[in-house]
């Protein structure tokens, strides 16, 4: 059985109705697929996203080898990332009050403190600052 779509096409397409089926199936499984993705990549309703940019202040170049350790108002401990490439570390996070610390052997730590909300993005840029030679001396010295 053909399909002839003259009324709506100043071509008048022929479409077997095997094919038709075959082109609404493949349409309906690449929605049903980017409709899962979406909710996949979306936080659940209590939850929030932390986006944490890390670079150097003075060249503003990522710094990917940072530890970003992810703390409670009290200072424990939640999670611990490590950026990726451009200097980009992301997860996902109940809402409330943390504090991020983010550290690296050449600069010296920085703390920030973040409110999360529920649904919402929340990016913090964090750039470290070259550290202290003479402190690393000292500490060098006493631990070894």
């Amino acid at each position: 059985m053909s399909i002839n779509f003259g009324i709506l096409s100043p071509f008048r397409l022929k479409i077997s109705f095997s094919r038709l089926q075959t082109f609404v199936g493949l349409a309906a499984g690449v929605l049903s697929i980017a409709g899962a993705l979406a909710a996949f990549l979306r936080p659940a309703p209590d939850k929030g996203v932390l986006m944490a940019i890390v670079q150097d202040a003075q060249t503003e170049k990522a710094v990917s080898d940072a530890t970003i350790e992810i703390l409670t108002p009290r200072d424990a401990l939640v999670k611990t990332l490590t950026p990726d490439w451009s200097g980009k570390a992301r997860c996902t996070l109940d809402e409330g009050r943390y504090r991020l610390r983010v550290s690296h052997p050449r600069y010296r730590a920085e703390v920030r403190e973040v409110q999360l909300i529920s649904r919402e993005n929340t990016e913090v840029r964090v750039q470290l600052r070259a550290g202290d030679p003479l402190g690393r001396s000292i500490r060098r010295l006493f631990h070894h």
